[in-house]
C-alpha cells in the first residue's frame, strides 16, 4: 500500500473539530499497523499529534475499518443524571397536564432546571406550541398571497374609568373607579399572508355592527390593492347570522369559522388580539378611556408601517402590501 498519499485538508469533515475524515484516519491507521511506519512518522505526514495517530491505529488494530468511525461524546455513565422515575414523573405531569417547568418543578419539589432538561432530551414541544385542549402540536401555516384568508375577531375591553384606573391610581383606589365603566369592543381583521391589520374600537357586537365593521375592513384592504377571498371567524352569534353570511356572499367572499373552543385556529388575529393588549392598551397608564382611545391610531399605524413581526423576518406588514397607503409615512 502506498501510504505517502496527500490528505485532503478541504474534505467534509465529520464534526469542525474532527482534524481527519474517515478515510483520512483509515490511511494513517494502515500506515502505522501494516506499513510499520513509526507514531510519530505518521503524526507529522497526517498533521496530527502523535497520541491521535496511536488512538486511530488502535483502533483499527481491535475494530478495522468499523473502527475508523465517530463515536459519541456521551460518558457510559451519568451517575448524577436524573433518576429515571423522576424523569417519568415529569413528563406524565406534563402530558396530562400540560404544565410548564416551574409548576411541575413544584409539584414534584424539583429544580426548574432540571425539568426543563428533562423536557428537552424528550424532545416534548413548548407549551406555545401546543394546543391546550388536546395536547397536540399546533401546526402552522401561512398563505401565499395576501388576502387569500383574512382572520376577523372582536376583543371584549374593560373601558377606564375618568381619573384612571388601578394602572393610574394604585390597586385599591382603581378599584372604587372601575364600577359603571362599561365595555368597548375591538373588531379586528388581520390578513394571513401579511398581517397587516384593520381593527375599530365600537360599542358592541351585534350582527349590524360586525357588518358595518366588515364593509368598511373590506374597502381598507381593497385600497390596499388586497382581493379579499374568504374570512375566518369563531362562532360568536354575530357570525352566524344571515346578515352576516349574505354580506360576505354579496362581495364574493367564502365564509369559515373555527372548530367550537379551538380558538388558536383562529391564531393570527388571536396573536394581533395579544399585541394590542400589551403594546397599547395596558402600555401605560392611561387617565381615561377617551386618553387610550386617541393613542389607538397612531398605535395601529405603527403597527401596520413600523413595527417589525417575527414571522415576517423583522419586516412591519407594509413590507407584503406593497400597494398599501401611507406604507413611507
Amino acid at each position: 500500500m502506498d501510504c505517502d498519499v496527500n490528505t485532503d485538508r478541504k474534505a467534509l469533515m465529520p464534526h469542525r473539530n474532527a482534524p481527519l475524515t474517515e478515510t483520512g484516519r483509515l490511511r494513517l491507521a494502515r500506515c502505522v499497523v501494516e506499513d510499520g511506519w513509526t507514531l510519530r512518522r505518521a503524526a507529522e505526514r497526517f498533521q496530527v499529534s502523535p497520541t491521535t495517530a496511536q488512538r486511530w491505529a488502535g483502533r483499527y488494530r481491535e475494530l478495522g475499518e468499523a473502527g475508523m468511525a465517530d463515536r459519541s461524546s456521551r460518558p457510559h455513565r451519568s451517575p448524577r443524571r436524573t433518576p429515571t422515575h423522576t424523569e417519568r414523573r415529569i413528563i406524565k405531569v406534563r402530558v396530562l397536564r400540560r404544565w410548564g417547568p416551574a409548576r411541575i418543578a413544584g409539584l414534584l419539589r424539583l429544580n426548574p432546571a432540571t425539568v426543563h432538561r428533562v423536557l428537552t432530551r424528550f424532545g416534548l414541544a413548548r407549551l406555545m406550541h401546543l394546543d391546550r385542549a388536546t395536547g397536540r402540536v399546533i401546526r402552522r401555516y401561512e398563505r401565499d398571497r395576501p388576502g387569500e384568508l383574512v382572520h376577523v375577531d372582536i376583543k371584549k375591553l374593560g373601558n377606564i374609568p375618568d381619573g384612571g384606573g388601578h394602572k393610574a391610581l394604585g390597586r385599591q383606589a382603581g378599584r372604587k373607579t372601575r364600577s359603571g365603566a362599561g365595555y368597548s369592543y375591538l373588531h379586528n381583521a388581520v390578513d394571513d399572508h401579511s398581517r397587516l391589520a384593520y381593527s375599530e374600537i365600537l360599542a358592541d357586537e351585534k350582527k349590524e355592527t360586525a357588518v358595518g365593521f366588515w364593509t368598511r375592513a373590506h374597502a381598507f384592504f381593497a385600497r390596499a390593492g388586497i382581493t379579499v377571498e374568504r374570512v375566518l371567524t369563531d362562532n360568536g352569534s354575530c357570525y352566524k347570522s344571515h346578515l352576516w353570511r349574505n354580506s360576505l356572499a354579496e362581495l364574493g367572499i367564502s365564509h369559515k369559522r373555527t372548530r367550537p373552543y379551538r380558538p388558536q385556529t383562529n391564531g393570527k388575529v388571536e396573536r394581533f388580539n395579544r399585541t394590542l393588549l400589551d403594546e397599547w392598551a395596558y402600555a401605560q397608564p392611561y387617565r381615561s378611556e377617551a386618553e387610550r382611545r386617541d393613542a389607538y391610531p397612531a398605535w395601529l399605524h405603527t403597527y401596520n408601517h413600523h413595527r417589525g413581526h417575527t414571522a415576517l423576518k423583522g419586516q412591519p406588514p407594509a413590507s407584503r402590501v406593497p400597494n398599501l397607503t401611507g406604507q413611507y409615512t
